[in-house]
């Protein structure tokens, strides 16, 4: 089992950032892909970037692409995202996300998933 926390989430206006971390426990942490989520109300989850195990390859949604950023450190077994220039659309519970194998962005992929942390944008 691997057990996920999010945290860093919080209120901030437009244009501002913010930076989620997500703690990981249990399985080995490196051998697991990761990604990041997000869900607004009355909304699918969607995808918004995912990293592989090692760290050197990642992917992003276009409507974040530029924006965000996401990383890992193993060594402290946290995954973050990086979230500048933010805008009120971008307003949404995100949720961290690992598997084992290649990262995807298939939300029913991931095996294992955090609470969520809330992030609101005001325009």
């Amino acid at each position: 089992q691997v057990q996920l926390v999010e945290s860093g989430g919080g209120l901030v206006q437009a244009g501002g950032s913010l930076r989620l971390s997500c703690a990981a426990s249990g399985r080995t942490f490196r051998m697991n892909a990761m990604g990041w989520f997000r869900q607004a109300p009355g909304k699918v989850r969607e995808f918004v970037a995912a990293i592989n195990w090692s760290g050197g390859s990642t992917y992003y949604a276009e409507s974040v692409k530029g924006r965000f950023t996401i990383s890992r450190d193993n060594a402290k077994n946290t995954m973050y995202l990086q979230m500048n220039s933010l805008k009120p659309e971008d307003t949404a519970v995100y949720y961290c996300a690992a598997r084992q194998g290649v990262m995807t962005t298939r939300h029913t992929s991931y095996d294992y998933w955090g609470q969520g942390t809330q992030v609101t944008v005001s325009s």
